[in-house]
């Protein structure tokens, strides 16, 4: 018993920075875009890569990638790479994976989400507000995949 409260209290969650890393808007059909009726179709695409920096200290990156048609021209493309540096202390492997995988791109989310809305009303567009995304269940899907693919034997690179 003593074992474990003397590791949880040496575990320790930190946010050292939030911060753009990358941020990108097209809107390759303007100014004859405005010009019809604003029925678009937005896509929503997401990805987080994790990259080491020193002991403990890792680069969380959160991909979102929106884009919206209208019929089969493309309205505006916005791509954003919301970046934190977390140091995360005393967790095994098996935690670091949902804390990065999950937790973190739940912590970024809101910047990006703001990016993401600033960006296409200053494009000259209705404000577009990104619906809440639960990273634990996508993350939970990703680790299934990531499974079934090692059970079926298509060492596939996977991406998430």
């Amino acid at each position: 018993m003593a074992d474990n409260q003397q590791q949880s209290s040496e575990r320790q969650f930190s946010v050292q920075r939030v911060y753009i890393k990358d941020v990108s808007f097209e809107s390759p059909n303007a100014p004859e875009i405005f010009r019809g009726e604003w029925k678009p179709k937005h896509e929503l695409n997401l990805n987080t890569k994790v990259n080491p920096l020193n002991e403990n200290v890792y680069e969380v990156v959160l991909s979102v990638n929106v884009s919206a048609k209208v019929d089969d021209k493309v309205a505006f493309v916005v791509e954003v790479q919301q970046a934190g540096i977390f140091t995360a202390n005393g967790f095994s492997e098996e935690e670091l994976g949902p804390l990065f995988g999950a937790y973190c791109p739940n912590l970024l989310f809101p910047y990006a989400r703001e990016v993401v809305s600033d960006l296409v009303v200053k494009g000259s567009y209705p404000q577009l507000v990104l619906q809440h995304v639960n990273f634990d269940m996508l993350y939970a899907q990703h680790q299934k995949q990531a499974m079934e693919q090692d059970e079926s034997g298509g060492a596939q690179p996977s991406h998430h």
